[in-house]
């Protein structure tokens, strides 16, 4: 039995504000406790890459008479485990030794993988493909407008694209959105108002940098829903929410970012508008890392007032604020992504569709779509997520639906190419079930 104690000898340093957040002997002792911890446990073994990596690699030291737990564990073993995480949040939701279930373990293995790729950044750098996947508004804003139809046509060619991949890192197999020729803030900019908007109060429409530049339809769904629920829709000149680059271990560029939006938001935020984002890992980085890589009150002000899009929907709906509607959408095929889940909101949207919708079905699917920021894009992890992926691809076509729809725009991608389904935000079919143009 392995001497590495269970319990942590002061709070695991899981925020980057920690003076001890970059201390690397710290860092390797906490590892290894939590190494130790989820050896013994074993629940997560078929979540992702990582626990088959770590197990794999404890029972070889232990097999081999080198250690009686995780003790020996080599700087090689914990870079292996840490590249096949992907950030979906699902071993914590289900971990029982973490701090919202009142362990005294205090578990947080995301956070900890998150930790060591940050520490990782500091001392060797960021690698190339994280710093242009970390870039997404620049990107977005390079690659639509005018640029659209070359940009687009890059992206679908299978020769570019291999070119692409072995100079930048991006998988060429991965399905790259398309670009808006017209992007959703210049939609929003030109579109006539209606006077008698705000009656129901304001909300800001945090729009995503995916939204902005390549599925405005979403963001468009949304504005006409909200203004049909009675409230004026507010946008900020907002930029990434900053977790492409804590997905690279960017610490400062991420904390950068949440500065930048903080000042746009905070106005809007204490003159009481909601903010509301369509996109669950967006949303879940706003309200839950935002607060632990800047702490000041004015982060927290904002975070304290975001919602997922469709929650703030639901809690519409639960107010009874929600029109009447004549036709339903029939069977509906719902992925929870775990973005989503891992705030701990349920499934808003299903909610919504079953209850204010009539004669409409729905069937939720909750495995993970192995894409999770930026991960999966990477030509290194391409196959790997795909692998993890399929569980996802079997639930969904276990049952023909009318409609197949997610709240993550990278779920979406990853369903579309492997079941061949038109696969639509949440947002979309409310908006047409009102019969709204967009």
């Amino acid at each position: 039995m392995s001497q590495i104690a269970r319990a942590p000898e002061r709070p695991p340093a899981k925020s980057a504000l920690d003076e001890r957040y970059y201390d690397e002997r710290d860092l390797e002792a906490e590892l290894k406790r939590a190494f130790q911890i989820c050896h013994e446990c074993r629940m997560c073994v078929n979540f992702c890459g990582s626990f088959p990596e770590l197990f794999a690699r404890v029972d070889r030291d232990i097999e081999g008479g080198r250690a009686e737990g995780a003790e020996a564990i080599t700087y090689d073993d914990i870079k292996v485990v840490s590249d096949q995480c992907w950030q979906c949040k699902l071993c914590f939701i289900k971990c029982p030794y973490t701090e919202d279930d009142d362990a005294y373990e205090l578990l947080d293995f995301p956070r900890l993988m998150a930790r060591e790729k940050a520490v990782r950044a500091k001392r060797d750098g960021v690698a190339f493909v994280d710093r242009i996947l970390g870039e997404p508004q620049l990107v977005g804003e390079s690659g639509s407008g005018i640029m659209a139809p070359l940009s687009n046509l890059i992206t679908r060619s299978q020769l570019l694209r291999k070119v692409q991949e072995k100079t930048t890192g991006i998988s060429s197999e991965f399905p790259l959105p398309p670009f808006a020729e017209e992007t959703f803030p210049r939609w929003h900019e030109r579109r006539e108002k209606k006077p008698e908007l705000g009656e129901a109060g304001q909300v800001v429409l945090f729009a995503t940098c995916y939204g902005n530049y390549n599925t405005p339809q979403v963001p468009r769904a949304a504005t006409v829903v909200l203004e049909h629920l009675g409230f004026e829709v507010l946008l900020v000149p907002e930029t990434c929410c900053g977790m492409p680059n804590l997905d690279g271990g960017d610490v400062a560029g991420a904390q950068a970012k949440i500065r930048q939006n903080v000042a746009k938001l905070i106005g809007p935020v204490r003159e009481g508008a909601k903010v509301l984002v369509p996109s669950p890992t967006c949303g879940y980085t706003m309200k839950k890392e935002w607060i632990e890589y800047v702490a000041e009150p004015e982060v927290a002000e904002v975070a304290g007032a975001t919602l997922d899009l469709m929650e703030f929907i639901e809690l519409q709906r639960k107010a009874k604020a929600l029109p009447e509607v004549s036709d339903g959408l029939g069977k509906v095929t719902y992925h929870a992504a775990c973005h989503l889940r891992a705030q701990k909101v349920g499934f808003p949207a299903a909610r919504v569709f079953g209850k204010a919708l009539p004669e409409t079905e729905v069937r939720i699917v909750q495995e993970c779509s192995a894409v999770d920021g930026t991960w999966g894009m990477k030509a290194e992890h391409y196959e790997t997520g795909r692998k993890y992926a399929q569980r996802l691809v079997k639930a969904v076509d276990e049952d023909v639906a009318d409609h197949v729809v997610t709240d993550c725009g990278l779920s979406a991608l990853r369903i579309a190419k492997e079941n061949g389904c038109e696969v639509r935000h949440p947002i979309e079919l409310l908006a047409e079930a009102y019969g709204l143009t967009i």
